[in-house]
């Protein structure tokens, strides 16, 4: 028996059938190719109708750009055109920076400049605030050196006058001469019982008016102690007190204005003036009770039972002023 051979592989007969349709639709092709080129001669010119008649066993299709080349096309010219707007722009920014870099530079370096000078003016200003605190040290060390210079001087001017006492509110005499003043010492003694001589009188003399017009100025009498002044204050507050009419002009033996009154008190300092005119303004005002001098110095007291207290400066007056 021969041996049967086995069918071929399905895939094998479609390959097959595959190529020969492959060929046949390219000899296909190139019979249409070579009948349209080949030209028609004269004695063709009656079958050339019967050729064109027919219809062609193929269609020639022209070939179409897609949708996505044109936007291929169309991308790629934006990317271009973008392309050189960035290029043109970053050209116009280098051209406008070459501009203003000199521009930078100046304003950096008149930074620099006020820096610098910020830093000298900060220097100084350290400096001189160093100098105002040293200042202001100085000035308070030399104001209490002041402070105590004006209580030395005050010292010195009290111990000057302790032997001093004035006669206030007397009448000036026409042609006043220094025998017409110790004269009305004499009397004054005479009626207040003290014993007071010529020889015992230093100096007296009448001051000078600030003012033009002003005539009933102060007497200044000078004493050889300071025991006889204070003597002559003693009596002369003792007759106030004993009498009705106090002290007045005729007691000084003057036959004008006789009912004038006088007032013998002791000299005080320009300051001790000021402490004891503002001192009595505390009795006025009924804060307290008593005020007078003694030595040069101002005191004040509350009451009989109130220690006394020595006025030395107008701040402590306003002081004593407002604690009530």
């Amino acid at each position: 028996m021969r041996p049967r051979r086995s069918p071929p592989p399905p895939t094998a007969k479609i390959n097959k059938d595959v190529s020969k349709g492959t060929s046949s639709q390219l000899a296909g092709a190139d019979e249409a190719e070579s009948t349209l080129n080949k030209s028609l001669s004269e004695s063709d010119i009656s079958k050339a109708g019967e050729t064109s008649s027919k219809s062609p066993k193929f269609v020639l299709t022209r070939s179409k750009r897609t949708r996505e080349d044109m936007l291929n096309t169309e991308l790629s010219d934006f990317k271009e055109e973008m392309k050189n707007m960035i290029t043109s722009l970053f050209a116009a920014q280098e051209n406008e920076l070459k501009k203003i870099n000199p521009t930078l530079k100046e304003i950096q370096v008149t930074n620099q400049n006020i820096e610098a000078s910020i830093s000298f003016l900060s220097e100084q200003n350290e400096e001189l605030k160093n100098k105002i605190n040293l200042l202001e040290k100085q000035a308070i060390e030399d104001k209490k050196y002041i402070t105590i210079l004006e209580d030395k001087l005050e010292d010195l001017l009290i111990s000057s006058r302790k032997s001093n006492f004035e006669i206030k509110n007397v009448p000036r005499k026409n042609n006043e001469a220094k025998e017409d003043l110790v004269e009305m010492v004499l009397n004054l003694s005479k009626n207040i019982g003290s014993n007071v001589n010529k020889e015992d009188i230093k100096d007296i003399y009448r001051v000078r008016p600030k003012k033009d017009g002003s005539r009933n100025m102060p007497i200044i009498v000078e004493t050889s102690s300071t025991i006889l002044k204070t003597e002559v204050l003693k009596c002369s507050k003792a007759f106030n007190i004993k009498h009705k009419n106090k002290l007045c002009a005729k007691h000084l033996g003057l036959r004008i204005s006789e009912d004038t009154p006088i007032f013998v008190t002791e000299q005080l300092t320009a300051k001790g003036s000021r402490l004891h005119f503002l001192a009595r303004d505390l009795v006025k005002n009924k804060t307290y009770k008593f005020c007078w001098t003694s030595y040069g110095r101002v005191y004040v007291r509350k009451d009989e039972n109130s220690p006394v207290i020595t006025i030395k400066s107008e701040a402590q007056v306003h002081q004593l002023c407002n604690e009530m």
